[in-house]
């Protein structure tokens, strides 16, 4: 029942992420998943892509579906002005108690993530886990990395891509100071 498993971990990061003032739609929710993933090491079965807005999961997306249809996440509209939120459905407690591994082997990760992306909009994280995705799945020499996020993306500009490697680089300190690890490149 590894779909479990993962859709508890999954739910406990949406929990995390709005208990720490984040907007938790499904972008907040695929960049902290690829950050999980991808910089702590936490094990998930979602493949990312660059997409339109950054790292970018279809896998990921299917499993929040699933996860609507099934009573474990639900939409919550919060403004006329964003998308929609994700909360916990009215069968996520049920989820939560049946499986609780995942999220409590990883609840430092989740919370790290979490913490970090507080207060984040979109913008800012398209950013940051574009420069996390050139700097460890492309593996962009540091010099070329703001310029190759330009070319990317040609709306973040040099200067903002310049911004969002010192803060992927500084992510990445963080965690192997915190977490004696981090993925490399």
């Amino acid at each position: 029942m590894p779909e479990f498993k993962d859709a508890s971990l999954i739910l406990a990061l949406t929990e995390k992420l709005r208990e720490n003032q984040s907007w938790a739609g499904e972008t907040h929710l695929q960049k902290a998943m690829y950050v999980l993933n991808r910089v702590l090491g936490v094990p998930v079965p979602f493949e990312f892509i660059l997409y339109k807005h950054g790292p970018f999961s279809f896998e990921l997306r299917d499993e929040i579906g699933w996860m609507r249809s099934s009573g474990f996440l639900e939409w919550e509209i919060r403004s006329n002005y964003y998308g929609p939120s994700l909360k916990a459905g009215q069968l996520g407690s049920i989820l939560k108690k049946q499986f609780p591994e995942q999220p409590v082997r990883h609840s430092n990760e989740i919370e790290f993530v979490a913490t970090r992306f507080a207060g984040k909009n979109v913008t800012s994280l398209e950013r940051l886990t574009t420069a996390i995705y050139v700097t460890l799945d492309e593996r962009t020499s540091s010099d070329k990395r703001a310029v190759r996020i330009h070319s990317l993306k040609p709306h973040i500009s040099v200067p903002d891509a310049d911004a969002a490697v010192l803060e992927a680089d500084a992510l990445v300190q963080a965690v192997k100071n915190q977490f004696g690890r981090a993925m490399s490149a």
